[in-house]
């Protein structure tokens, strides 16, 4: 069974506790510590024998096998090192810290020292898998093109560009490339960060975001053309009931590669 520590314990972390029922989905996994600021917010722990706690020697003392980021660029700023070097694969969430590129440089030491692995899951979109491969021969162009409607920007700087509460049309508020959309979208835009890593850097990555009044599913859309012939995925996901600025599956995705670490098969990488 994987030991599993959570960094962080918001509407994602709350959302991935659901899955550690091994007799409902095959995960053979447990929570044993969660990481937090404030462990006395926490009033309902996944388990009993789940750890709670602010102190991070307490936190990597649990002998963890995983550990999963989901609390914010800093976080991995902070613990992604100290995860890979005592001896934890370590998943991520905010991917876009990655565009620091010292940050991601000593994160990747850190896994080749310890024999670990630096996971980027899917998350918010599909056909990482698929860029990535490509990626092995000649990318000419990668794009992505997210739409999220306006429950999705309220608490970001989007609000002092359009007025979120009449809002009528979609409106492009961001057009250019992936790091810099990464920098500015932390909570929105991680998987321009996750596509630039498979494909073709973050410079070369082209990113457009809208506001979209239109929509109630947040919308992202991959087109990519190469040697390999050319590939367009647009996938329309569920929002977080507690946290508009992210999805159901992202969760889902974290499940898989849990699962991954485990499984004799393992499909779509």
């Amino acid at each position: 069974m994987l030991k599993v520590g959570l960094i962080g314990f918001g509407a994602i972390g709350k959302d991935l506790a659901t899955y550690f029922d091994g007799s409902k989905n095959g995960l053979d996994a447990e929570i044993a510590g969660i990481l937090v600021r404030s462990p006395e917010k926490i009033q309902e722990p996944p388990y009993e024998r789940c750890v709670i706690t602010n102190n991070e020697d307490i936190f990597f003392g649990l002998n963890l096998d995983v550990v999963i980021e989901a609390a914010g660029h800093h976080s991995v700023e902070l613990y992604g090192e100290k995860a890979l070097l005592n001896g934890c694969h370590l998943i991520i969430v905010s991917v876009g810290a990655l565009t620091d590129d010292h940050l991601f440089t000593s994160l990747k030491k850190a896994a080749m020292s310890s024999h670990k692995q630096l996971i980027i899951p899917s998350a918010a979109i599909a056909g990482l898998d698929r860029i990535h491969a490509a990626a092995n021969h000649t990318l000419h162009e990668v794009q992505l093109v997210s739409r999220k409607p306006p429950r999705a920007w309220y608490g970001t700087f989007v609000e002092e560009k359009v007025d979120l509460a009449t809002i009528s049309e979609p409106v492009c508020v961001f057009n250019g490339n992936a790091r810099e959309s990464a920098k500015l979208f932390p909570e929105s835009v991680n998987v321009s960060a996750a596509l630039s890593l498979a494909g073709i850097g973050f410079e070369e990555t082209k990113v457009q975001v809208f506001v979209d009044p239109s929509i109630e599913r947040n919308s992202h859309e991959i087109i990519a053309k190469g040697h390999f012939g050319e590939v367009s995925v647009k996938v329309q996901n569920t929002p977080l009931a507690d946290n508009p600025k992210s999805s159901y599956i992202v969760s889902m995705s974290i499940v898989k590669a849990l699962k991954s670490l485990q499984s004799p098969v393992v499909i779509g990488v």
